[in-house]
């Protein structure tokens, strides 16, 4: 069964990725990172870190690799703090639904 995955999930989830690179990640392994725990489409993953990064939680920099630039995210100051809410609401709400779910 698959649950419905909101934006705030997904927000969370990206700057999870993100964060646990300590020099930043690139669009394509954030994707494949992301869809090792929700079924999402890469073309749907793009506007969430052009979100993200409008917000002043992800900054980029470009780096060349084999001889194309490659365009890194990482997170930001804020970026982090965000990150750190997002953790402790899922827990609360994980809380939350085990209760109700009897576990």
């Amino acid at each position: 069964m698959m649950f419905n995955t909101g934006s705030s999930l997904l927000d969370a989830v990206v700057l999870a990725v993100v964060s646990a690179e300590k020099d930043g990640t690139y669009g394509y392994k954030i994707t494949q990172d992301v869809r090792t725990v929700l079924d999402v489409s890469e073309s749907s993953l793009y506007p969430v870190l052009r979100r993200l990064q409008t917000g002043g939680l992800l900054e980029t920099y470009d780096k060349e690799c084999n001889g194309r630039n490659r365009r890194y995210y990482k997170t930001t100051d804020s970026g982090a703090q965000e990150l750190k809410s997002y953790k402790q609401d899922w827990t609360a709400y994980v809380q939350k639904i085990n209760t109700i779910l009897g576990e």
